[in-house]
């Protein structure tokens, strides 16, 4: 079969992974400019030089026997890494977590820079509607991407798939990059849940990383929900105050500082796992229908996969 994927992060290349061991003929279209997804490394130019700093998904869990197997090759390939001080069993992409994403999408045809804006059905062919025409014919569609853009395509199409996108609705993440001239000093690596920021840290302390005191500060969902509209520099301003009421004393400012908003950062999880209307061929991954773990995301696609073979 001939098949496209809309998403090229962990669920899509999952999935794009295992229906191409199964002989099918896949394409995946990304309206990101280059891979990462929710796994994605920033780039930032400071006076220290470039540093890399992952602002997505800080590191992952590898549970399932599957995905233990290769995560373990990504190690032997020397794009995964142990990260003890995040917890037990936990990992990290070398050298940046974006490093894997790259991998992945490396051994398949994606399209980057290109927003599907609707997908079409017509003598049991699909076609991909884009800003620059369409695409196809396809046999079957699968739908990689969150649960609030899934549902937009899945309505005209599938009514029973797009309101289990309706109601998984995915909470937002403020994440804060910061750079700094000298080290902070005795402040651990690793912080979570201090006041308004969920989870922060030091990404130097990560394997293979720049040695620039580079710090990765998230906030709450809830205090990301309040600010969702805020300025990034107001932002920028509050978790930096964050970080110095973590630390309990005064830190110094940073010599670089940016911020991104995620819109879609962690859904429950519906615990589905996939969904596929087999009548029409469209289908859906993701970890909002499983977990929010990178894991999850991967299981998703590989879920997805199997219903579709």
């Amino acid at each position: 079969m001939k098949i496209a994927i809309i998403g090229a992060g962990m669920a899509g290349l999952a999935c794009a992974d295992a229906l191409r061991a199964s002989g099918h003929s896949i394409s995946l279209y990304d309206k990101s400019r280059g891979a990462g997804g929710r796994m994605s490394s920033r780039r930032m130019d400071t006076p220290l030089g470039q540093v890399t700093l992952d602002h997505g998904a800080q590191y992952f869990t590898a549970r399932d026997p599957g995905f233990r197997k290769l995560v373990s090759i990504w190690e032997q390939n020397g794009i995964a890494a142990p990260w003890p001080l995040a917890g037990y069993g936990t990992w990290v992409g070398v050298p940046a977590m974006s490093a894997i994403i790259k991998a992945m999408a490396a051994a398949h045809d994606v399209t980057w820079n290109c927003h599907v804006g609707g997908i079409s059905r017509r003598n049991n062919e699909w076609r991909l509607f884009t800003g620059t025409g369409n695409i196809g014919p396809f046999d079957a569609v699968i739908l990689a991407i969150p649960a609030e853009q899934a549902a937009t395509l899945l309505s005209l199409h599938d009514f029973a798939l797009a309101r289990v996108a309706l109601t998984a609705r995915s909470q937002s993440c403020w994440t804060t990059m910061f750079v700094f001239e000298q080290s902070l000093g005795a402040v651990p690596s690793v912080i979570r849940n201090a006041g308004v920021i969920a989870w922060a840290a030091r990404n130097n302390a990560k394997p293979e990383r720049a040695s620039a005191e580079a710090w990765v500060v998230q906030a709450s969902a809830d205090w990301s929900q309040v600010n969702f509209d805020s300025a990034p520099a107001k932002v920028s301003e509050e978790l930096l105050f964050a970080l110095s009421l973590a630390h309990k004393s005064d830190i110094p400012q940073p010599v670089a500082v940016a911020s991104h908003r995620w819109s879609y950062a962690l859904s429950a999880g519906t615990g589905d796992g996939s969904l596929w209307n087999q009548e029409i061929a469209l289908g859906v991954c993701g970890d909002w229908l499983l977990g929010p773990r990178v894991e999850c995301a991967w299981l998703s696609g590989q879920m997805m996969a199997q219903h579709l073979v």
